[in-house]
């Protein structure tokens, strides 16, 4: 039989690179509760590199274990508690170990190796407490649950267990003893809901509220108060009383909940929230080590398969690539930005200037062609900030402060004229977004950078008649524009790179997911997105029923269908944009006659939503013109996937961006793509469509795969 020593060993030497976490055991004398030890977990570097659970940590923890059990055994000590380091108690498995893996023993190894040290801490003959005094993720959140008590910081900014957010399951006890702490329903919200919900995180209050801790106190003094308390615990002054778990048919009905929401994300796509709902189900009749078994199996069968190195991948993407841009120039070339201009009062428009005031604090105004546009727009960004207000989000004096920045005016001249960034958001033609960039010329500052948020057309084009064409820079923004995080940076052809490196530094301000894209029709997202939409039209309009076409790339697991995608973007704006890239690679892109149809009646989408669920609108249905050509789902996916593949493939081949992770790291932040897919190109590379299309895979081996 191996040692958990022997284990973590083993395991250690797989991942020579780790950030290993100390357990470090000090002694305090309780007040009236004698001896206790506290454990504190600290990888010596501070906040921005959070604590992490690989191999050696596991080993350095399970020492620190064996010292207080044996001197709880030797009745040196009367309990033990465990915290981090300031703003951080742990945020799980080291991922970067997990990516090494190449056996599924070796995965296995991992999964054993967490429950045989946690498990240890409700096995000593004194009480345990976790303090989670900062974020605590994954693996953190299971080390405290394996417990006898939990207290919470009401400071606490993020708590979860995002495993299957990431195509995992909570594998270190999460699964099986949450459930059995505060009950199914409350547990299938945690584990499945709140990850496959953008991975939402929960606050301190929230942790107490739903039972997780026995103990919630001030940020500030938290460790001394939660001392104080374990104490009075101790000395039995105060009892922990717990609301009983129903182990009925309410646990059963939680796990069909869970698996009702799994369906509504990744219709049976991914199998991580599956798996855990399985175990949920299982724990029912409270057998832990038949749970922690259960876990472990799951664990090494998803570390092995492409869904969890997708996710890895997608998270790396996020996490990584994202914050070094490929190919952004030096930063230092960057110039600052003290006044910010938008064009247009629009819709998005005004989205725009409220991210500018919010996010630089700088002054924004705004012009339009007449000033009752502008007063709505400046009205619409003033309501917008005492939403935020009315929320909590800002104080009474930011709240004021911001509505200060953001004013109107007519006059071009009177309200660029000290700008140093302005930024056009008008009606998409070339011929108006000329104009409005001569007349914005004309009146700002030599350095002022001039961008605009075209989805689709030639930022070169819209510069060729300008004196400074190099000042020029496409920051194509996506709607929700508070919501998505892609900034698609687009260089022209004589963008220069000190505008470049300017634009780059305010989407870094903007707190936005920038990527550095070729002046290419409709760049990336649009580009990808239309070829995909066309493809579903096309099927459509040669005869296969609406139905059968949606249905086909549910196994995708997309955050929405084509057609209610479509609803949202907007009929028209999606013509327009097929019509653009028809006009560029008039071989590919279609522009379908039943759609040109729909925005001629007016429709603003193809469903009404009546019942509550979406249904073809009879007035569309009695629109279309179809064919009488019939596809099966499979026939329509393969059609559709062929499709994306080949025009990634040919966007790698133009130079639209440096490399297929960027394809991914625009879809999963520009169209909301999900994680499991890792974007799409490792997706692509899993189901073979890849080598079908383009005769090679997007990615190495090991990249978003298991390595070699």
């Amino acid at each position: 039989m191996t040692t958990t020593t022997e284990l973590l060993k083993g395991a250690a030497e797989l991942f020579p690179d780790e950030v290993v976490t100390q357990a470090h055991v000090r002694h305090l004398e309780l007040p009236g509760a004698g001896t206790f030890a506290l454990i504190t977990l600290d990888n010596g570097l501070d906040h921005t590199k959070p604590t992490t659970f690989g191999p050696q940590s596991l080993a350095n923890l399970n020492t620190a274990i064996d010292q207080v059990e044996a001197e709880a055994k030797d009745g040196k000590i009367t309990g033990v508690g465990i915290t981090g380091k300031p703003f951080i108690f742990a945020v799980g498995a080291d991922l970067k170990g997990v990516e090494l893996l190449k056996r599924r023993e070796d995965a296995l190894a991992i999964g054993k190796g967490g429950h045989d040290v946690f498990k240890r801490l409700s096995g000593l003959a004194v009480p345990t407490f976790a303090y989670y005094n900062g974020a605590a993720m994954g693996g953190g959140v299971e080390v405290g649950l394996h417990c006898t008590y939990r207290t919470v910081s009401k400071a606490l900014p993020a708590f979860s267990l995002p495993e299957v957010f990431l195509g995992l399951v909570p594998g270190w006890g999460g699964c099986v003893l949450l459930p059995n702490l505060i009950g199914a329903d409350r547990a299938v919200s945690v584990i499945i809901e709140n990850s496959l919900n953008q991975n939402k995180q929960l606050k301190g209050q929230q942790v107490f509220d739903l039972g997780i801790a026995d103990a919630i106190f001030e940020g500030a003094d938290f460790l001394e108060q939660s001392l104080l308390w374990t104490a009075s615990v101790l000395k039995g002054d105060t009892e922990v009383v717990r609301a009983d778990v129903d182990r009925g048919e309410a646990w059963d009905q939680a796990v069909q909940r869970g698996k009702g929401i799994a369906d509504g994300k990744v219709h049976g796509a991914a199998p991580a929230a599956y798996r855990a709902l399985d175990i949920i189900a299982a724990a029912k009749n409270g057998d832990l080590r038949q749970g922690f078994d259960a876990e472990d199996q799951a664990l090494a069968d998803l570390i092995m398969g492409g869904e969890l190195r997708s996710g890895i991948y997608s998270f790396n993407l996020v996490q990584k690539r994202a914050k070094r841009p490929a190919g952004a120039p030096d930063k230092s070339l960057a110039r600052p930005v003290t006044k910010v201009g938008v064009v247009g009062a629009g819709l998005m428009a005004s989205q725009l200037a409220l991210l500018f005031a919010r996010r630089l604090e700088v002054p924004v105004v705004l012009t339009d062609i007449d000033q009752e546009r502008i007063d709505k727009g400046v009205k619409y960004v003033h309501d917008e900030i005492d939403k935020l207000l009315l929320k909590g989000r800002v104080n009474q004096d930011k709240a004021n402060r911001l509505k200060g920045l953001v004013t109107g005016h007519l006059d071009k001249a009177a309200a660029f004229g000290d700008a140093d960034f302005v930024i056009e958001a008008v009606f998409e033609e070339m011929g108006v977004k000329q104009q409005v960039f001569a007349e914005v010329e004309a009146v700002v500052p030599e350095h002022a950078i001039l961008a605009t948020n075209t989805s689709s057309l030639s930022v070169t084009e819209m510069a060729s008649k300008l004196k400074h064409p190099e000042r020029v820079v496409g920051f194509h923004f996506f709607n929700p524009v508070a919501i998505l995080p892609l900034l698609e940076i687009v260089r022209a052809e004589k963008t220069d790179d000190a505008s470049l490196a300017t634009a780059f530094s305010v989407a870094k301000s903007l707190k936005k997911t920038a990527v550095l894209v070729k002046d290419a029709p409709a760049f990336v997202v649009n580009r990808i997105l239309t070829r995909f939409m066309g493809e579903i039209q096309n099927v459509i309009d040669e005869g296969t029923p609406v139905e059968t076409a949606e249905k086909a790339v549910e196994p995708l697991g997309l955050p929405m269908s084509p057609l209610v995608l479509l609803e949202l973007v907007g009929p028209a704006i999606g013509l327009h944009v097929s019509e653009t890239l028809h006009g560029a690679f008039p071989d590919r892109f279609t522009v379908s006659p039943n759609l040109a149809a729909v925005v001629k009646a007016g429709k603003r989408g193809f469903y009404v939503y009546d019942s509550g669920k979406p249904e073809l609108d009879p007035e569309v249905k009695a629109l279309l013109k179809q064919g009488d050509t019939v596809l099966t789902e499979e026939q329509v996916r393969d059609r559709v996937l062929d499709a994306v593949a080949q025009e990634i493939g040919l966007m790698l081949e133009e130079g639209v961006v440096a490399e297929a992770q960027d394809i991914d790291l625009c879809l999963i932040t520009g169209a909301g793509w999900p994680f499991h897919l890792g974007g799409i190109t490792p997706y692509l590379d899993r189901t073979g469509v890849s080598e079908r299309v383009n005769g090679k895979k997007f990615l190495a081996p090991g990249v978003a795969s298991v390595p070699a």
